[in-house]
């Protein structure tokens, strides 16, 4: 069973061919990239083994890539204030996708583990739907983020104590959102001039010797640390570490993962692309690669000995992506927009004077 996540994704408004006039291609061509490298990332998951080079790209696209989409999706939290309109829409655009898909993942997974009696839990997030339960749980607080004074210290403060602490427990996978909350609120914190510095050129070319000078650290570090520090679901006892190494870790990761955010958001392109109009149904994507991912390995996908040589981690690459690319496409939102993305009109008194939608950028 996987033990991670990731990507980004956006439940947005409609599905149309091209993004909607007024909308930032930018975040789109964004939200686009990072759930292809979460598809990859899954995808490279039963590679690892005997492969150092697979592990490292592993290793270097998970510190980055869901940092990334919780970043965006604090950034388009900035609007929330705890009005009707906008909790409606926290209703129908997260709690009720969490239903339908933890109830999901458990029955496929009954199947796919072998283990029959699996209950269906809603406290406990299976496998890719913690992250809904976790920007729930984000987008609720934010307004006191708002509010308070040195909110992106306070938040680093409660992840390091996270970390101390291996009893939270599961419930809502509060762990892992502790840990990840400082990306949120910093996310709250930026403005659009911020993501104009990071895209200009100067930017650019320094990403490329960062990245590759990160990829050799991953490399190094293969045989040395586990990668479970990216996925700050444990404390740092759960890893098998002194108590104090999750007080040092936390920043350190915290500036890290920042500095390839950064890289890899000033390679996105700002203009309108083939890919623009994916980017606003990230969710899908998302949500969906998850029961190929864990069927893959059930179905013997990685049994032939050519899929673990080099030529074998291109092709699944390459499957990755366009699986991914093709669940984010209009037909498969207009498809299942029922579940993903509800009307719930009906089930909520109309106000005066409501606002739209809240975009929401999901994650891998």
């Amino acid at each position: 069973m996987s033990q991670h996540l990731q990507a980004d994704v956006t439940p947005t408004e409609a599905a149309p061919p091209r993004p909607p006039k007024g909308r930032d291609a930018f975040f789109d061509n964004a939200k686009y990239a990072a759930i292809v490298l979460v598809a990859m990332g899954h995808a490279w998951e039963p590679l690892r083994d005997g492969s150092r080079f697979v592990t490292a790209m592993y290793m270097l696209v998970y510190a980055f890539h869901m940092p990334a989409f919780i970043i965006i999706s604090g950034y388009f939290s900035r609007g929330f204030d705890g009005r009707p309109e906008r909790l409606k829409r926290l209703v129908s655009g997260l709690v009720v996708p969490y239903v339908v898909f933890e109830t999901a993942y458990t029955l496929f997974t009954r199947w796919t583990d072998q283990e029959p009696d699996r209950p269906v839990s809603l406290l406990d997030p299976l496998y890719l739907t913690w992250f809904l339960a976790a920007l729930f749980l984000w987008r609720l607080t934010t307004p006191l983020w708002q509010r308070v004074r040195m909110p992106l210290p306070l938040a680093l403060a409660l992840a390091m104590l996270a970390t101390l602490s291996p009893s939270i427990g599961s419930d809502l996978d509060l762990q892992r959102t502790l840990q990840f909350l400082p990306y949120f609120v910093l996310g709250l914190l930026l403005k659009p001039e911020h993501f104009r510095l990071v895209r200009r050129r100067a930017v650019r070319i320094a990403a490329v010797p960062v990245l590759a000078g990160a990829f050799v650290v991953a490399y190094w570090a293969v045989p040395r640390m586990t990668g479970g520090w990216f996925y700050h679901r444990d404390s740092a006892e759960q890893l098998g570490a002194p108590a104090w190494y999750g007080v040092v870790m936390t920043p350190v990761l915290f500036v890290c993962s920042l500095v390839l955010v950064v890289c890899f958001l000033s390679w996105v392109p700002g203009r309108r692309m083939w890919c623009t109009a994916l980017g606003t149904g990230t969710l899908y994507g998302y949500l969906l690669h998850g029961f190929l991912a864990q069927g893959a390995k059930y179905w013997g996908w990685y049994d032939p000995a050519w899929i673990h040589r080099p030529l074998g981690a291109v092709a699944v690459t390459l499957v990755a992506a366009a699986v991914v690319t093709l669940l984010c496409t209009p037909p498969v939102r207009r498809a299942l927009r029922f579940v993903v993305e509800p009307d719930l009109g009906w089930l909520f008194r109309r106000e005066a004077g409501e606002a739209g939608r809240d975009r929401v950028a999901v994650p891998g």
